[in-house]
């Protein structure tokens, strides 16, 4: 009969290959994407709000332009930026999370991939995206952020675009950013040059396509 310690090592190894097993997915079903923005936000923005719109625009923009569009695959914010580019004949690309609250891929999918773990899913993100736009969002929204933020700073990613639409919303957080922690020393003034806070979705689409060389 196994030990505790010996059981909890069993169930670690297997739980080691299932997360395997879905990097082993998620590369296999997104290496042919072609040139790729990430949209996050918030699943909790409803359609009549600003932000709705603002996804909406950014993802028929960014298809029209030749991306795939790639957003969490969930309702709200990444609906809105998924049905853009669905209207707009682009691929539209969703990565699902398992959780208890959610009731799968919203409908203008075109291509979703589910995962079990957030920390693969966040690979998926950041190996497969040119560039982020970024909506107003909750805790999600903010970790995918600054997980992006955190991988160019210590160059564990090429930089990319990192666009915060929505000036009212974002604002208050970069003010934070260069009052608080720049002027405490704890980041460089780089780090926040990093981020682009605007309103305007073509100058959102611009600099994803300074990226990509158009």
């Amino acid at each position: 009969m196994l030990a505790a310690s010996q059981l909890d090592t069993h169930t670690d190894l297997w739980r080691v290959l299932k997360i395997q097993a879905e990097f082993v997915e998620g590369f296999g079903q997104l290496a042919d994407l072609g040139p790729t923005i990430a949209v996050f936000g918030s699943a909790r923005t409803p359609e009549s709000d600003p932000s709705y719109a603002a996804g909406l625009e950014v993802g028929r923009r960014l298809a029209e332009e030749g991306f795939t569009v790639l957003t969490g695959g969930g309702p709200g914010a990444m609906e809105a930026a998924n049905r853009g580019a669905s209207d707009a004949g682009g691929l539209s690309v969703g990565l699902g999370i398992e959780l208890p609250w959610e009731t799968g891929m919203n409908e203008y999918v075109d291509h979703g991939v589910n995962f079990r773990y957030f920390f693969v899913r966040k690979t998926m993100f950041l190996k497969y995206a040119q560039g982020f736009v970024v909506l107003p969002g909750g805790l999600g929204t903010l970790d995918e952020l600054f997980e992006a933020l955190t991988l160019a700073q210590t160059g564990k990613v090429t930089r990319f675009p990192i666009v915060l639409l929505g000036t009212q919303f974002w604002g208050g957080l970069v003010d934070w950013l260069k009052e608080t922690v720049l002027t405490s020393g704890k980041i460089s003034a780089s780090d926040v040059e990093m981020m682009t806070v605007t309103d305007d979705v073509e100058l959102a689409v611009s600099m994803m396509l300074e990226a990509r060389g158009s």
